[in-house]
């Protein structure tokens, strides 16, 4: 047991020497400098961009739905069978266009009729008036009373009226021949054929087919009742300016307020507005969802700043600016108003470097670096690409 104990000794001993030997290795010879404080003395690499002084234009966001100026469904103004379909599906037309021929066989028919009912009573007409000079002369000679010649006038009259008539019932014969073919009302976009050639129609059918006008086109979009000033100045004086793309499009539309209602919605608090889009390539689609950018009015001389220099802290937001002693200085700013990756700011002056890459490794008073602005174009201020947030009051 004495033995057993000895033993156990000496390795405790010789694993307490083995742990003083790398502990005095691990420490650095006496004068040299520590990691730590080499690391606090190293300057801080951050990209810059400098804030700018430019009149900022306030945007207002909403979504927006695509609708067509122009829809018509095209019915049959006869009971005919189509003779033939002279369009294609998705096919683009133009206004007088010929989409359908009916057969027209029947009609003509009707036209053949009536005309021939006018040749009878114009005969019967010319029979009536003769008859009516005839009792005249006599009248003069004394041979019939007047109460005759009277009577051939009312037959004259009454003839008259049953011409005009048969005129009007050519007329109407020849309206419903002109209905045998269908043309195009106004141009657009030729949706679903619910027909062949072959096929009864009457009145009462479903459309034959739908055309849509896609250029120009419209969206509408619920705006605050608070913008309703602005927008019926804008509306006024034509400078009211929106721009709409749908979700994945590369680039939006630019297009100009057409519309404001004359109402406001009491549960939305809202006023519904329509702008007009020229859609030569057909990128507005109509029933699709649209984001819509409508320029509510404008912050002269406003200091802008990247979004992306922008701390946000637990009570304030903040942005690290580069101080003339190249070290980081923390201002508390106020975001006036934001659009995309730009933001109107207080507490900043224009010129002065904001950080903002690079601004997670800083303290105030740490010395920065600037690196080469490689990415000046994705910073410009310009680029405003999303909804403004509304300008504080």
């Amino acid at each position: 047991m004495k033995r057993t104990t000895l033993l156990g000794g000496a390795v405790v001993l010789v694993a307490a020497g083995a742990a003083l030997a790398w502990t005095l290795a691990q420490r650095p010879p006496a004068g040299a400098p520590r990691a730590a404080a080499a690391t606090a003395g190293t300057a801080v690499t951050v990209t810059t961009v400098p804030a700018r002084r430019e009149d900022f234009a306030l945007e207002l966001g909403a979504t927006g739905t695509v609708s067509a100026l122009n829809r018509v469904e095209i019915h049959p103004q006869i009971s005919a069978a189509i003779e033939r379909v002279h369009i294609r599906e998705g096919q683009t037309v133009r206004a007088g266009e010929l989409l359908f021929t009916l057969d027209s066989r029947a009609a003509e028919v009707r036209v053949a009729q009536a005309q021939a009912q006018l040749q009878r009573d114009l005969a019967t007409l010319a029979d009536a008036e003769r008859q009516l000079a005839r009792s005249r002369d006599l009248l003069r000679q004394d041979f019939v009373s007047q109460s005759a010649v009277d009577t051939n006038l009312s037959q004259v009259e009454a003839q008259q009226a049953v011409v005009v008539a048969d005129r009007a019932a050519i007329q109407a014969a020849r309206v419903d021949l002109g209905y045998a073919r269908i043309v195009a009302p106004s141009a657009g976009r030729v949706g679903a054929i619910a027909v062949y050639a072959g096929s009864y129609v009457t009145p009462a059918s479903p459309a034959l087919v739908t055309i849509t006008q896609l250029d120009p086109i419209a969206v509408s979009f619920p705006v605050p009742q608070r913008h309703i000033g602005a927008l019926l100045d804008s509306l006024k004086s034509g400078t009211g300016r929106v721009t709409a793309r749908l979700p994945g499009a590369q680039a939006p539309l630019t297009g100009t307020l057409q519309f404001v209602d004359s109402a406001v919605d009491a549960n939305s608090g809202t006023v519904q507005v329509k702008a007009q889009f020229a859609n030569p390539q057909q990128q507005l689609w109509p029933g699709a969802y649209a984001d819509v950018k409508l320029a509510v009015g404008s912050l002269p001389g406003a200091i802008l700043v990247p979004q992306a220099a922008i701390i946000q802290g637990a009570k304030a937001k903040s942005v690290y600016v580069v101080g003339a002693d190249d070290k980081a200085q923390l201002r508390e700013v106020e975001v006036i108003a934001s659009a995309g990756d730009v933001a109107a700011v207080s507490g900043v002056q224009a010129g002065e470097r904001v950080i903002v890459d690079g601004k997670q490794n800083l303290r105030p008073g740490a010395a920065v670096v600037e690196q080469a602005p490689a990415a000046a174009a994705a910073s410009r201020p310009a680029r405003r690409v999303a909804a403004a947030s509304e300008p504080r009051p």
